[in-house]
Parts: structure tokens; sequence; C-alpha cells
């Protein structure tokens, strides 16, 4: 029975040291990866501490590069944008040069031109030189005999005042004569007088007033001056060229007539008158002439009506041509 209770009870076996031995090692590879999860924990610390470090870097750089890359892009522009402006301004000076070539070619071209014009000048003015020696030469020349010319000419000169003034004399005394003979014979009349190198007649001896027209009464009155002038006609040498000189004059009023607008055709009119009729009596006409002078060189500047009839008159003037 013992037997069979022994035989019944399982053997029992000890465990334990191989349980304790097998903790152990569970332990000590427990402790091992432990001590290698630390010390990889460590090592992955330092890792990611670094990477942190290395990525906080990497980030500022890519910070600072994105800042250079915008500082870039905008650079980038503004030198797209500089490099159009110095394009335009490239292709306007390129313009410009082109046309400064051209102009610098035109200029040439031209100071060519002038180059050849002044040589021409040049030529011209030698030309002219050497004419002006020759002109100078003939100037000399030329002063030389108007030097002798002079000469004569100045004694001719001489000659002619001295035969003029021999002429006037003679003149003079044919004019005495003419004005004597005629004093004489028209005698001391007051309508009819001398007044300096002149013979006066009244206007009122000779015509009606407001008229130039002859009266048979006036021509008798200038017979007398015909005889004289005749007289000393005879006298006079054919190379003494005279003349008498028939001038009319009036007062200062005005007349308004159908025939004489004015003074002035009054006045002349008359002289006129007394030149044809001298002429009809045989006196040349080459010896003759007729002026009116109107109101403008009056004898009396008074108001009066005595003279008003002094300055309306006839003279007559035998002088030199």
């Amino acid at each position: 029975m013992a037997l069979s209770r022994r035989s019944r009870q399982p053997t029992s076996i000890n465990i334990w040291p191989g349980f304790v031995d097998a903790l152990t090692q569970l332990v000590m590879v427990i402790v091992f990866v432990l001590l290698v999860f630390t010390v990889g924990q460590f090592y992955l610390s330092g890792a990611v501490s670094t990477q942190d470090l290395t990525i906080k870097k990497l980030t500022q750089q890519l910070n600072a590069l994105t800042e250079m890359l915008g500082l870039a892009t905008k650079s980038t522009d503004e030198l797209k944008a500089t490099r159009a402006t110095l394009t335009a301004e490239r292709d306007r000076l390129t313009a410009a040069l082109g046309e400064a070539s051209a102009a610098g070619a035109d200029k040439q071209r031209q100071l060519s031109e002038q180059e050849v014009q002044i040589a021409t000048l040049n030529e011209n003015i030698k030309a002219l030189q050497d004419q002006l020696a020759q002109l100078a030469a003939a100037l000399d020349l030329a002063a030389a005999k108007d030097k002798d010319a002079q000469a004569k000419i100045e004694d001719l000169g001489n000659k002619l005042n001295l035969a003029l003034a021999t002429k006037v004399e003679e003149l003079a005394r044919y004019r005495s004569e003419f004005f004597g003979r005629l004093k004489q014979i028209l005698g001391d009349r007051p309508d009819i007088r001398i007044v300096g190198d002149r013979f006066v007649f009244q206007s009122e001896v000779l015509f009606a007033p407001a008229s130039a027209e002859l009266a048979d009464s006036a021509r008798q009155q200038l017979i007398p001056v015909v005889n004289a002038l005749r007289e000393i006609q005879s006298q006079i040498p054919p190379g003494l060229n005279w003349i008498l000189e028939v001038d009319g004059h009036t007062d200062p009023r005005p007349i308004n007539t159908p025939v004489f607008q004015s003074n002035w055709e009054l006045s002349t009119a008359r002289a006129l008158s007394v030149v044809k009729f001298l002429i009809e009596q045989g006196i040349p006409a080459e010896h003759l002439s007729a002026a009116g002078f109107g109101e403008f060189q009056p004898l009396d500047r008074g108001t009066t009506e005595d003279a008003y009839r002094r300055n309306r008159r006839i003279e007559l003037k035998l002088t030199q041509r």
C-alpha cells in the first residue's frame, strides 16, 4: 500500500535552480537590452539633438536662402528693367551714332567742298591782288598825269573865270546901257521904275485886273522896250549868251476865275504874254524866258492897297544864261 502510495505519488523534480538561471539570464538579457537601449537612447538623443541643431541651422540657412532668393529675384527684376533701359539707351545711342556718322560724313563732304571753295577764293584773291597791283601802278601813273591835268585845269579855270568875269562885266555894261536907254526913252514915270538889276512895270500899265491879255495901249507901252532891246542887241557880241527874263508877280489876295485858278497861273500867263509880244516884234525866242512867281516874291509885305499895287508887276532882267 505504501508502495502503491509511492508509486502513485509523482516524482518530485527541483527546477528552481534552472528557473533561477533562466531568470538570471533573462534579467541579464533584459539588463543588456536596457543597457543597449539606454546607450542607444543616449546616442539617439545626441543624434536627435545634433539633427535638431542641424535642422535649425538648415532652417536658418533655408530662410537666409529664401531671403536671398527674394533679393535675387528683386535684383533680377531690377536688372531686367535696367537691362531694358540700357538696351533702349543703347539703341538710342546707336541711332544717334548713326546720325552723327551720317552728319559727320555730310560735314566732311561740306568741308571738302569748302576747301575747294577756299582754294578757288585764294586763287581769285591772288588774281585780284595782281589786278590791284596793276591798278595801283596805273593809278600812280594816272596821278602823275592828273597832277599835270589839274594844273592845266586850274589854268583853264583861271582863264575861264577871267573870261566869265569879262563877260559879266561886258553884260553888265550892256545891261546898264539897256536900262539907261529905257529910262531915257520912258522918262521919269512912277509906274515904271528900276529896282536893283530889274526894270519893273506895274501890272496896271499892261493888264486889266484878273487878265493876262495885252491891250493895244499896253503894247504901245512895250514898244520902247523893244526898240531899246533891238538897239542893245545889235551891239552885244555873238559869243555873249544873254537872255531877257520876263517875270510875273501878283499881290497875295487869292484868285479863282474860270481862266485862272491861282495867282501862279495868272502871273505866268502875264509873263508869257509879254514874251509872245516881244517875239512878234522880232526879238529872238532863244534870248527870252517867262516865269511866274505868284504872290511869293513881294516887294512890299504890307497889307495896304498901295502895297498890293506895288507887288502886282512885270519885271525885266537882262542877264546871262
